[in-house]
């Protein structure tokens, strides 16, 4: 399916992201700078949305801006940079899983003392922390 290029406010409104950040990762270098109309405003097309979609999970999940812009760097270079872009990938989801196994086991200790002190309001005569 092959749309039209999409102003920034179009992009923005999609992604969920605002117009300032979407120029600050293009003065960073996180992304290529976009397409432009013969007025001069920037447009994206669909490979552009994928892109910014992709930095934004990779943004989400704690990958420091500057191994986005290396990733971007990666994706400039196709089929090139697949075999970095891979290892990038896989060496950010082992920290993400990682972190989410920290997580998950601060949810139980959570859940823990939820029912320690539901219990202790119904049992007033329990002491726990």
């Amino acid at each position: 399916m092959n749309q039209p290029p999409l102003p920034v406010g179009r992009v923005t409104k999609l992604l969920g992201i605002s117009a300032d950040t979407l120029r600050y990762y293009e003065r960073r270098g996180i992304l290529p700078p976009p397409a432009r109309t013969s007025s001069g405003r920037r447009v994206y097309g669909e490979a552009d949305l994928h892109l910014i979609e992709v930095l934004l999970h990779l943004r989400r999940t704690g990958m420091p801006l500057a191994q986005i812009a290396e990733f971007t760097e990666y994706v400039a270079r196709d089929p090139h940079g697949v075999p970095e872009r891979l290892a990038m990938l896989n060496d950010h989801r082992a920290l993400v899983a990682q972190r989410i196994a920290q997580l998950e086991n601060s949810l139980t200790v959570i859940d823990q003392k939820i029912a320690d002190y539901t219990q202790r309001i119904t049992s007033p005569e329990s002491t726990r922390l």
